[in-house]
């Protein structure tokens, strides 16, 4: 635990604590402040900065917000579901072209896949196209990476694809659109064992309260490694994949580290100068019920064969997992290529849900060492009565941006680390 985290166990959640961030400003997105995990921002006409959120939850889709000045924010569209049996959990935005990720609650349902918006007027977006996924076994995608402006990396389920076990219903997809008026697959992939016909066997399963499915999550690819797939496997680890021939991605490696850990890797992020990896495995269950929860630091000079040498250094759960809610790792700010987006391979922020957004040095990748945080006071109206903070972007000027996954909405906050 940070020596400045002063928290006893059982210290009311009601507590803001910060150490080298500061809240600039905050907005509540009028009262629909539930938030996925979408951030991004798009450089707009006249120099405007429209920070685009997506929603975690019904029954709003996403919401365009003016930082231009971030000390004053300010709500210039919010859209809604087409109903609400779905979310809109993920989105990205490359120029004027928005791509926002549906996910129903049940399979068959509909719309489930993706949208693309023209939003270069932001206060009016306009659909493009919808790349429909849905299909028997299908609830559709779950997240998405576009930052090309070519291809739309997503975790999705596909009409054509049946799972073993109801779990495995998300799989690696590519999806074409330079036409963006005609999005098509480029190509798929999934964990050999998991699709009904394959002829691997099904992977053996995480014990029953544990067990998330073996499903992709993040699906990053970089403009500067076009050939590879950085992706989250939830349960089946952190894979990379050779992507050159996008019609039949190949696995390079997969590193794994459940059990004996709790699974559900969610996010692998390369740091292409230094030959690492930092991989989150997500927190899933309320009361740090599924501790420990963490963010890992990796060897990859080989990447054939990652090796682990460090985790960022958190607060104890016996200081937070019982504040309300989760407490573990989730979300980091990815180094998103696009013009508003801050990259560093020696600093490292992530979002951690009543662990609040924390940043971490990793000059020495095998001794991490925390260098600011910032925790908000639980929202009044917060279902599990503490912050759930589940996504941080930082932008260009290295002012972070993150959102409460519950009802605290949007925080702006200046890092002086």
């Amino acid at each position: 635990m940070s020596a400045r985290d002063t928290l006893s166990p059982g210290a009311k959640a009601q507590q803001t604590l910060a150490w080298n961030m500061t809240l600039l400003a905050h907005h509540d997105l009028a009262g629909f402040g539930g938030l996925g995990e979408g951030i991004n921002m798009q450089l707009a006409k006249e120099g405007r900065r429209i920070l685009w959120l997506a929603h975690e939850s019904s029954p709003k889709n996403f919401s365009g917000v003016d930082v231009t000045d971030p000390r004053a924010p300010r709500l210039v569209v919010q859209t809604e579901l087409p109903h609400g049996e779905m979310r809109s959990n993920s989105l990205d935005v490359v120029g004027d072209m928005l791509a926002v990720a549906y996910q129903t609650h049940r399979w068959g349902m509909k719309p489930a896949g993706f949208d693309l918006f023209d939003v270069s007027r932001p206060e009016e977006p306009k659909r493009i196209a919808h790349f429909d996924a849905s299909g028997p076994c299908s609830r559709g995608a779950h997240a998405l990476w576009f930052v090309d402006g070519e291809y739309v990396h997503t975790s999705c389920g596909a009409p054509d694809f049946t799972p073993r076990n109801a779990r495995d219903d998300q799989i690696y997809r590519i999806v074409d659109v330079r036409n963006p008026a005609r999005p098509v697959e480029a190509g798929r992939w999934w964990l050999p064992g998991i699709r009904e016909g394959d002829s691997a066997a099904p992977p053996p399963r995480l014990a029953g309260r544990f067990d998330a499915g073996f499903r992709a999550h993040n699906t990053n690819v970089f403009p500067g490694r076009p050939d590879r797939a950085y992706v989250g496997f939830i349960d089946g680890g952190a894979v990379i994949l050779d992507i050159a021939d996008k019609s039949r991605p190949r696995l390079v490696a997969r590193w794994r580290n459940s059990p004996p850990y709790n699974g559900f890797t969610h996010t692998v992020l390369p740091l292409f100068g230094r030959a690492l990896l930092v991989v989150t495995d997500e927190c899933v269950q309320n009361d740090g019920a599924d501790w420990p929860k963490l963010a890992w630091v990796l060897d990859a000079r080989d990447e054939t064969n990652p090796v682990p040498v460090a985790t960022l250094p958190l607060p104890q759960v016996e200081v937070f997992g019982r504040r309300g809610g989760r407490y573990g790792a989730h979300n980091l700010h990815e180094n998103l290529p696009g013009a508003c987006s801050w990259r560093s391979e020696q600093v490292v922020v992530g979002t951690f849900f009543n662990g609040g957004v924390r940043a971490f040095d990793i000059s020495n990748p095998y001794q991490p060492q925390e260098i600011a945080y910032y925790v908000p006071g639980a929202p009044a109206l917060s279902p599990v009565g503490a912050i759930q903070l589940n996504d941080v972007f930082i932008d260009d000027r290295g002012l972070v941006y993150t959102v409460d996954r519950c009802a605290g909405g949007l925080y702006i906050l200046e890092m002086k680390a």
